[in-house]
This record gives C-alpha cells, structure tokens and sequence, in this order.
C-alpha cells in the first residue's frame, strides 16, 4: 500500500514511531490517515497548518539539530503560520537505517541524512583524506557536482535542498591509534557505507555499521572497541565516557544532505515553496557557520573532561594512514561512477 500523502491536521502528526517496532508503525501511521478519511493534499482547503516533521538521529545542541530548529522558526515565519515544522532529534522517530524509508513512505516528509547513508555515488564524499578544509568541500557541493548529485535524488522519490556541514572525523578507541597496526582485529563503528567498511578493512580492522544511537551502549558493553566520527557528534553521544582515547586523524568528512519528500514537495503551493527554499538557505548557511566551531568547542569540552588521551598524528604517521587507505580509491570504482571520483579529485586537489 502506498502512504500518498503527507497530512495537514495535527493529529496525524503527534504519531511517533519511534515508539513501536518501525515497520509496524509505519503500517499503523497509514492506517491512521486511511482511517481519519484525511485527504492530506498540501493545496487542499484547510484550516490547519500543513505540517513538516523533520526527522533526524543527532542531539538538538549539534550544529545540525540548531539548524534544523532555525529552519523550523523561519519556515514558520515567512510562511505565517501556514507551515508547522515538528522537528524530532536523536532517533526520536527513526534510527539510521529506517528514515530513509519512513521519507520514502510519506511518514516524515523532511530529513537530513549523513551523505553515506545515501550510497552509491554519494559515498564519493567518503573518500579518505579527500578534502582539505571546510572550504574544499563547500566548492564541491556548491557547484556543478553537488547540484547534479542533488537532482539525481529525484529518481528515488526524494528532492535534495542542500547540503549542511558537519566537520573532519576522529577515531575514538580503548586502544591507542596511531600506526595503522592499533587498528589490527578492532571492531570499528562505521556508517552504512562500502567506501567506509573498506577503509577499516584495508587498516585491519573488523566494520561494524550500527545505528548512531546504540553505539554507546555497544561500547560500553565491549561489543565494539571503537568508533569514528566528528567531535561534536562524539561529545553530544557521550561516547568520550565510554571510551579510553581520541585521535585526532581527520581522516575523513562527515556532511548532510537535506532532503524532502518529492510528491509532498511537488504538491506544496508555489508560494510556500518558495519561502521555505529561502528559509533553507538561511538555516543553510547559519549550519555552516556553527559546523566547525562547534567541533573545536565538543573537543576542547573532552580535553577538559580528563578521560581522554588524546593523540595527534605526526606527519609520517598521516603518510602512512594515506599509503593504507589509498587503494580505496581504485576499489570505489566498482561501485562509484569513476568519472566522478576524477572529477571530484580533480575539484578538490587533496594535499
């Protein structure tokens, strides 16, 4: 059965989920509308506000969880209450794995999903030590490359607004890790991604993709030895207090993509697609003035815990970390569009 639409009245939009086994609430949210007998047209007659739940899986006091409520407090604005967003943080309604398919299904009309999460060709970001500052990244997905990316979206039913900052990743560990030996029969947290799986592969390590949200339990309970990530997502998890070390590898990028139902976005009137692409813009940029502040502030803030042993890589051990994780790029090609992976390299010339 397909959910077609996204709802106006607030009582559709007070079901959360995240409460009952997923697929299931996904089925029993479709009841709900089928039930109520809504005709959940975004244009159609209503006095009710059309309502916008923004789904994500990190904590409100990240940058991208403070943007997601600037977006909520100009979309309201410049629509006049027309629009309603409900933003619901940290896995409140759908884990890593389920978010896509709840967008998919009308159940959420709004996420912003870590770019590996997305797959295929966007796990081109995931390289490693592929770019060299926040500006690098910024020139490739503001230009041509990150506007076709975006647009291909629309073939899997989503509609790309933009793409928000997060920062340089870390390793944390209850090992040290510097040479690339630390790494050797370690069970790493990545993300849903190939490029990542193969990067703790190729460092020796054994990838485990879990949902943000049960990685401190999994390593507090030894199920995992580590993980990777940006400082302030570790920070806001907690998982410095489960953990025995940092490295501060940079190893690779961590950034999101906004994403919209497409029928929901399509069937919205004209006018408030509009001030909803300016709010965007400007929830846009006030992400990525936070992004990499935020990440120096959530490392300072573990320094300062005194749990932490914190390590810096020398600039032989980085040379080394390169020389392991540099067949990654000849793998990705399998999957990845190989000229893209060219013209990426090429846009971002990696030090």
């Amino acid at each position: 059965m397909q959910i077609r639409q996204m709802k106006l009245l607030p009582e559709v939009g007070s079901v959360k989920p995240a409460t009952v086994f997923p697929v299931l609430a996904l089925g029993l949210w479709a009841l709900q509308v089928i039930g109520l007998g809504i005709a959940t047209i975004p244009g159609a007659k209503a006095q009710s506000p059309i309502i916008i739940q923004f789904s994500h899986v990190v904590t409100a006091d990240t940058s991208k969880g403070k943007a997601a409520l600037k977006f909520k407090e100009l979309a309201e604005a410049r629509t006049e209450g027309k629009v309603r967003v409900e933003v619901y943080p940290n896995s409140e309604l759908y884990k890593d794995k389920e978010e896509l398919e709840a967008l998919r299904l009308g159940a959420v009309q709004m996420l912003a999903p870590a770019l590996s999460k997305l797959g295929g060709d966007f796990e081109v970001f995931d390289l490693p030590f592929l770019f060299k500052d926040h500006a690098a990244f910024r020139s490739v997905v503001n230009g041509p490359i990150g506007q076709n990316m975006l647009q291909k979206l629309e073939s899997r039913g989503m509609k790309g607004l933009g793409y928000w900052d997060n920062g340089f990743k870390v390793f944390t560990s209850n090992r040290p890790l510097q040479s690339v030996r630390d790494f050797k029969g370690l069970k790493i947290r990545v993300q849903a991604s190939k490029v990542l799986v193969d990067q703790m592969q190729k460092l020796g390590a054994e990838p485990v993709v879990s949902p943000l949200i049960d990685v401190y339990k999994s390593l507090k309970d030894g199920r995992l030895d580590g993980e990777e990530n940006t400082p302030i997502n570790i920070d806001s998890q907690r998982l410095h207090e489960v953990q025995n070390n940092l490295t501060i590898s940079n190893h690779g990028y961590l950034a999101y993509a906004v994403v919209v139902n497409k029928e929901f976005w399509e069937r919205l009137p004209s006018d408030i697609r509009i001030a909803l692409e300016g709010a965007l813009r400007d929830a846009t940029a006030y992400e990525n003035e936070l992004a990499e502040a935020d990440n120096k502030k959530a490392l300072e803030h573990m320094r300062k815990a005194g749990n932490l042993n914190v390590l810096a890589l020398s600039p032989q051990e980085i040379k080394q970390w390169r020389d392991v994780l540099s067949p990654v790029y000849q793998d990705s090609r399998a999957w990845i569009d190989p000229a893209l992976v060219t013209s990426v390299l090429a846009a971002t010339s990696p030090p």
